[in-house]
């Protein structure tokens, strides 16, 4: 293959795109690399500057900053710092910050990418919710609680989850030996996916 064509294929370098942000409607403004962490200044795409009660245009009163705990990039935990404008209404006075949604659910530590990265963790690559906290630089109670909530919506609560399965395979296994946690797994062996676990 040619050089220039090679060449061709290559982008100029997007943070944004690389750590998956645009996803979720947010862009990458700065950067901070520490010891034990990156840190990524972002701020939210979408304008939101209409009043949702009256309708009327707010106007721009401040920023604010929302941490949330983002996917790590090579098992470097990475801290997304969003700023998030707060708007006054014109015409009535009430007062509201941007829509983040896309980036996390509301008082959420964990951005949707940084969700989505702990459940696979957990069910894909089997680590223990310790690793997981680690990996993301939040308190196991922070990843747990996060884990379970989102594996109870994507898996458990997903009642279309068994369709196409044809069979089912169930292992049990040793979490922990010190402490003889078990856990089990209902395993769709058509496609290679955990079904259900406890």
């Amino acid at each position: 293959m040619p050089v220039a064509a090679a060449r061709a294929r290559f982008a100029r370098p997007d943070l944004t795109t690389f750590c998956r942000l645009d996803e979720l409607d947010l862009v990458v403004t700065g950067q901070r690399l520490e010891p034990d962490r990156a840190v990524l200044a972002c701020r939210v795409l979408t304008p939101d500057e209409w009043c949702r009660r009256c309708g009327a245009e707010g106007a721009a009163r401040d920023t604010v900053i929302r941490r949330l705990a983002h996917e790590p990039l090579g098992w470097r935990p990475t801290v997304l710092e969003v700023a998030v404008r707060r708007y006054r209404c014109t015409g009535c006075g009430h007062v509201w910050r941007q829509d983040t949604t896309r980036a996390a659910e509301p008082r959420s530590k964990l951005s949707r990418r940084g969700l989505r990265w702990a459940l696979e963790a957990l069910v894909v690559q089997h680590l223990t919710v310790t690793r997981i906290a680690e990996g993301l630089d939040v308190a196991w109670d922070t990843a747990n609680d996060a884990v379970l909530a989102e594996g109870r919506r994507v898996l458990i609560d997903d009642p279309a989850r068994f369709d196409g399965v044809r069979v089912i395979g169930v292992d049990e296994h040793v979490v922990r030996h010190e402490a003889l946690l078990f856990r089990m797994e209902v395993r769709d062996l058509h496609r290679l996916a955990v079904a259900a676990a406890g």
